[in-house]
């Protein structure tokens, strides 16, 4: 993976501002944007995905353009082809985990048949382990296979890039434990590259290959370093 990313933006509330300067490039497969709260990571990671957009500066992707101020450029989020695993997984309760995959690789707002079977789905339905529990919904599973019908459903897509919000914070300690080595041996196997954000060191530590120290909305040039 290929990250050029140079943003700046100011968010102001009342008489209070933020300033966000955020500017790194990267070829790592494994990026960790890790810091306090109110550090600007959430920002910096919608800005990627499309779900925020910066007042200066370029996004760049394996080569391509997302985002450029300058240029005039701006790519809708369903144009960046990225994927962005939401911290509460935001899967819909009223699908099962076969539909909620299926969800996906539709275009527009009709919901996968139920009983409608495609290759692709069950493809990361195996590579996840959850054809067993194709047929629930999302109450019915714990926290660990929400979160894998969530990585099945925004991998289905094959994108460039799978962006984490804090994957683990809704996890009790010790299923983070689990989860965090589940989400590296599956990053490794599958080869799919990852920019996520996160207040934990471990995540940092275990997850990041290029790690990126986020304070006060830039990058900490003395401790930012690549693993």
């Amino acid at each position: 993976m290929q990250l050029d990313l140079d943003i700046r933006a100011t968010l102001r509330s009342g008489k209070r501002s933020f300033n966000l300067h955020v500017q790194c490039t990267s070829s790592s497969q494994r990026i960790a944007v890790f810091g306090p709260s109110g550090a600007g990571k959430s920002m910096t990671l919608k800005a990627i995905a499309g779900l925020f957009t910066p007042s200066e500066g370029h996004i760049r992707l394996n080569g391509r353009t997302l985002f450029d101020s300058a240029a005039g450029i701006n790519l809708a989020p369903q144009q960046r082809n990225v994927a962005y695993l939401f911290q509460d997984y935001a899967l819909f309760p009223h699908l099962t985990v076969r539909q909620n995959v299926g969800f996906g690789l539709r275009r527009g707002w009709f919901n996968p048949h139920a009983r409608t079977r495609l290759e692709k789905v069950d493809q990361w339905l195996d590579a996840f382990h959850l054809q067993e529990l194709a047929h629930q919904y999302p109450d019915e599973l714990s926290g660990g296979q929400r979160q894998r019908v969530a990585l099945a459903r925004a991998l289905v897509s094959d994108p460039a890039a799978l962006l984490l919000d804090e994957p683990f914070a809704a996890l009790d300690p010790a299923l983070r434990v689990k989860m965090r080595l589940e989400l590296s041996q599956w990053q490794q196997r599958l080869e799919v590259p990852i920019i996520l954000i996160t207040h934990d060191p471990e995540d940092a530590r275990i997850l990041g290959e290029h790690v990126l120290y986020l304070r006060d909305g830039q990058i900490d040039s003395a401790e930012n370093k690549a693993a």
